[in-house]
């Protein structure tokens, strides 16, 4: 169940909402931009059209009024011309006159530029756009029934220009502007639309962030009614988390109902088998003691009343275990932590000198609240674990830290000995495993000393951890570090 916890990474709903709003905003803008393209290509076709309607009767009036000419060098303009409009004459491609009449009905000759591009006009051909001095027009060249020669008649494109531009910047102004208001509009919509869908997505968060292996779990967490309701998409995902996190509270349930019945039972009969062998004991010790046995008689006794300690050892770490994981009934108190572990390492040294022992009090005056027999215990279980699975010769570095980042007292236990398996490492805190005999040593073991050590470190808010390679195993304990006191309170060291 540990692994749901670490693994899990629930979606964030606004990913969706930037995902939908994207969507959103992407498909409005091609709608904008094809809309717009559309519209003004129409509009520019409109105006051309008119445009071409307005220049074929400048055309016929010029042509008109060229005939009726007695000289061919009279004026061009026929009544009713508009402002702007371009009237040119060729003689044998040579321009006679032409000029354009502004606004205010003066002629404006054309130069000699403007009749290089204008001498270039087929005759009877659709209208064509040139860029001349006095500006963009569109052009039609017919003969010229007056004097033979060809009459050229043109209307300005500026008005036409500048209006399509104007619609272009309007357009763009409006789609511009529909974007942004969609975006607003759409992002509070989707935003309230996603509110039962993050409900949803915060309960399902706030089961991962629950530690389903750490014993006796109650997953009150539900997804509210109003956002289960069956028919919508949010509505079937909230009603399908309830009725998992339901099942998955069943099955808690049961594990732990397992658990405790597990626990009652080795609780009860690591208590029931302490008499008997408490009495085994008694009895082979008064037989080694009132009987005369043969060496081979004695070796059996010897060897029936060392196993029954070992059995005795055994049935009392079974109870502790048992104990501890039922209910952590401690006596805490405040520690000094370096104190403490000296006291432990000087044992060691008088009781070990096959080992060389070395403490090291890095940080004097760490004190941690705990219950000192326990703590006492898991020293002594991992200074006992480094004896037996190194061979002598080797030598064990007790130091005491701190870590003020963390706010933790730091215990290092470490070792110069063959080191732990790679396969092994992960195991070495699990319940009745025993190491390969690269660590074994010559003592018996149960495979309980480093579990109590972890369920009691546990018990007390901290952590333990053990890295390992040949000639250099470390084994760190973390817990938190006391609260100050008033330098008039005396704390307790020793237990």
């Amino acid at each position: 169940m540990s692994s749901f916890h670490t693994g899990l990474r629930p979606s964030s709903p606004h990913a969706l909402q930037r995902k939908l709003l994207i969507i959103l905003l992407g498909s409005l803008t091609a709608v904008c931009v094809l809309l717009g393209l559309l519209y003004n290509a129409g509009m520019r076709q409109t105006l051309m059209d008119q445009l071409h309607e307005q220049l074929n009767a400048s055309v016929e009036r010029a042509s008109s009024y060229s005939v009726g000419l007695a000289r061919p060098d009279q004026r061009l303009y026929a009544p009713g011309q508009a402002a702007g409009t371009l009237t040119a004459r060729f003689v044998d491609r040579y321009v006679f006159s032409g000029d354009v009449l502004d606004q205010h009905g003066e002629r404006v000759m054309l130069t000699q530029d403007d009749a290089i591009h204008l001498v270039t006009i087929d005759v009877n051909s659709e209208p064509v756009r040139r860029s001349l001095s006095v500006g963009d027009y569109l052009l039609s060249a017919v003969p010229d029934p007056g004097s033979g020669g060809v009459l050229i008649v043109g209307l300005p494109l500026d008005s036409t220009d500048r209006t399509l531009l104007e619609m272009a910047w309007l357009t763009l102004f409006i789609a511009i502007s529909l974007v942004l208001g969609t975006g607003l509009v759409g992002t509070w919509l989707i935003s309230r639309s996603l509110a039962p869908l993050k409900r949803v997505a915060a309960v399902a968060s706030s089961v991962a962030a629950e530690e389903l292996d750490s014993g006796k779990v109650e997953l009150t967490q539900r997804v509210a009614i109003a956002d289960a309701v069956p028919g919508t998409e949010v509505g079937n995902v909230g009603r399908a988390l309830n009725a998992m996190l339901d099942n998955v509270s069943t099955a808690l349930t049961a594990r732990e109902k397992s658990q405790d019945q597990m626990r009652q039972f080795v609780a009860d009969a690591s208590h029931e088998l302490r008499t008997p062998l408490s009495a085994i004991r008694g009895y082979t010790e008064l037989l080694s003691a009132t009987e005369h046995f043969s060496p081979d008689g004695r070796r059996s006794v010897d060897r029936v009343l060392q196993q029954s300690h070992r059995m005795g050892s055994l049935v009392e770490n079974l109870l502790l275990l048992a104990r501890l994981d039922e209910e952590n009934s401690f006596t805490m108190k405040r520690l000094d932590l370096c104190v403490l572990t000296a006291d432990i390492t000087e044992d060691f040294k008088a009781t070990s000198d096959d080992h060389q022992w070395e403490f090291e009090c890095q940080a004097p005056g760490t004190f941690v609240d705990a219950d000192s027999s326990s703590l006492r215990r898991v020293i002594t279980n991992l200074l006992a674990n480094a004896r037996k699975h190194t061979s002598a010769g080797n030598s064990v570095t007790v130091s005491v830290g701190q870590d003020p980042e963390n706010n933790e007292a730091v215990l290092q236990v470490h070792d110069t000995g063959e080191g732990i398996s790679e396969d092994f490492l992960p195991k070495v805190f699990e319940r009745f495993t025993r190491a390969d005999k690269a660590r074994s040593g010559s003592d018996g073991t149960t495979g309980l000393g480093l579990p109590i050590a972890k369920s009691i470190v546990e018990a007390h808010h901290g952590t333990i951890t053990v890295t390992s390679q040949p000639g250099n195993t470390l084994f760190e304990v973390r817990l938190p570090l006391a609260d100050e006191m008033p330098a008039s309170d005396k704390p307790e060291t020793l237990g």
